[in-house]
């Protein structure tokens, strides 16, 4: 197959070509092809850019803004924890731990 930039017979009679006294240009056919896109409507993207979350992921989206608007992190708390784990001090109650996670998953519905 042999390419070329000619333009073929049935675009040449364009009313742009007929002004100039020429044969159209690519940028004629490029901006006839923009006009037509840019008559599609905002309503239309915003109808075809709706998305719709499952109960599980709008569930995850507004633990996600809990996280973040809620209160600021607490410096002094973070060094003093800081210190303590370094110094070996820090103890976990592994058992406070499991119920609490347990509790946490009765709640969740099935």
């Amino acid at each position: 197959m042999k390419v070329s930039n000619k333009i073929p017979n049935s675009m040449q009679n364009t009313p742009e070509a007929a002004k100039a006294g020429k044969t159209a240009s690519a940028e004629a056919m490029l901006g006839a092809k923009k006009s037509k896109t840019s008559s599609v409507g905002e309503a239309d993207i915003a109808q075809s850019a709706r998305v719709d979350l499952s109960s599980r992921a709008q569930d995850i989206k507004k633990a996600k803004e809990l996280a973040t608007a809620g209160e600021s992190i607490d410096e002094a708390k973070v060094a003093r924890l800081q210190a303590l784990i370094d110094s070996g001090k820090y103890k976990v109650d592994a058992e406070a731990i499991a119920d609490r996670l347990l509790d946490e998953h009765m709640k969740m519905p099935l």
